[in-house]
């Protein structure tokens, strides 16, 4: 069934989304999505691999619907996302999708979902299939940003099928590093929290670092430049924020949750929150004292923000040289939204009180700012979602 825009006789105004919600609020049935597992039955049709490294994200996928119920949202599904997704859509007559999902299995998972959502015609919190896989692909992200003009660590990849990496005498090695007698970080192309990853102190132990992440990953690895100084990161989203329970449209992204993550003395790279949660022990909020740096990254993550031309939250890894200089190292395209207890936090969530917020701000935040790009810029498009608004 289509549905006439000029029949609903709907006119969008943001400063009327307070009317919006609350018929929302009652009619939009939401579908919360985390990683399927491919052990179920009626999963897959034949197991295969995750290079990125598999997890479900269910956790938290629970923890985002709680707090869209306690926003006052009657009708919260949390669904796998697996084969059965699509007709679990249908039959619960879904009208929008939160995508909390690393994906499945094969490669490039992280953009599978909104794959198939941009094909069902269902529309989502998240990134698009496109900015799903750039963020996720470190490579590719990282020549986006020297297109840009963004500082990023110098890298390359190498992969098996291009022989035995000989860092003495391959050109695009020589090419890259020049002189440089550093340590270098190796890793996968598409990765997680940390995992995987190895410090080289010597280029002639490259190749079987090389051979190690293939066979750990079955995937390309990333050979980049190490680092040494310290280690941030920050979070940004789109233009809607609520505080207090007040929305508010912003001319600029919103950059918050300037962190640092504290490093043990022996601690080369920050420790896979596999391994160990993340704590407030862990990570330090910048204050007064580190203005400018603060500052700076707030400015870098907007920069991203709209270079990539994004529309949903990302969190960016930084880490500066032994000079100071500061560096984008990745973008996380599906941050940890973990509600923050007593035991552990998230990197995202750990800022928010600094702005006034909550959890539940954020969530709100984040799906009225998707609401409200696609009423201002898809209407056409979403008259599923127009219809419940008349």
């Amino acid at each position: 069934m289509t549905l006439d825009l000029t029949e609903l006789h709907f006119t969008y105004s943001f400063d009327r989304f307070p009317d919006y919600l609350d018929r929302l609020r009652s009619k939009l049935r939401i579908a919360v999505i985390h990683g399927g597992d491919k052990d179920r039955d009626g999963a897959v049709i034949y197991k295969t691999h995750n290079p990125r490294s598999t997890k479900t994200y269910e956790k938290v996928a629970w923890d985002i619907a709680e707090a869209l119920k306690n926003l006052g949202f009657e009708y919260v599904s949390v669904m796998p996302d697996d084969m059965t997704l699509p007709q679990r859509l249908k039959e619960e007559n879904i009208h929008f999708a939160w995508l909390n999902t690393g994906g499945v299995q094969g490669y490039d998972p992280v953009c599978h979902t909104p794959a198939i959502l941009e094909m069902l015609g269902v529309p989502y919190v998240g990134h698009d299939p496109l900015n799903s896989s750039t963020l996720d692909n470190k490579h590719v992200f990282k020549r986006e940003l020297q297109a840009f003009g963004v500082r990023t660590a110098p890298f390359m990849t190498w992969h098996p099928s291009q022989g035995i990496l000989n860092p003495r005498t391959n050109p695009r090695f020589l090419t890259t590093f020049g002189h440089y007698r550093g340590a270098f970080v190796v890793k996968p192309v598409s990765g997680r929290a940390s995992l995987n990853i190895f410090v080289v102190d010597d280029a002639a132990d490259l190749p079987d670092a090389v051979a190690e992440v293939h066979r750990l990953t079955r995937n390309t690895a990333s050979i980049e430049t190490y680092l040494s100084g310290r280690e941030f990161c920050v979070s940004v989203c789109g233009y809607i924020t609520c505080a207090g329970g007040t929305l508010r449209k912003n001319p600029e992204p919103f950059a918050f949750s300037t962190i640092e993550r504290v490093l043990e003395a022996n601690e080369r790279i920050f420790t896979s929150m596999d391994r160990r949660a993340i704590t407030e022990h862990r990570l330090r909020l910048l204050g007064n004292e580190d203005a400018d740096m603060s500052r700076a990254l707030i400015s870098l993550a907007k920069q991203v923000y709209w270079d990539f031309n994004l529309n949903a939250l990302v969190r960016i890894d930084l880490r500066t040289d032994a000079d100071g200089k500061l560096y984008v190292l990745e973008a996380n395209p599906k941050p940890d939204l973990k509600r923050p207890t007593e035991a552990e936090t998230s990197l995202v969530v750990q800022g928010l009180r600094e702005y006034g917020m909550e959890y539940e701000d954020l969530i709100l935040s984040l799906l009225v700012d998707r609401l409200d790009y696609l009423l201002t810029y898809h209407a056409p498009i979403v008259r599923h979602l127009v219809a419940l608004l008349v």
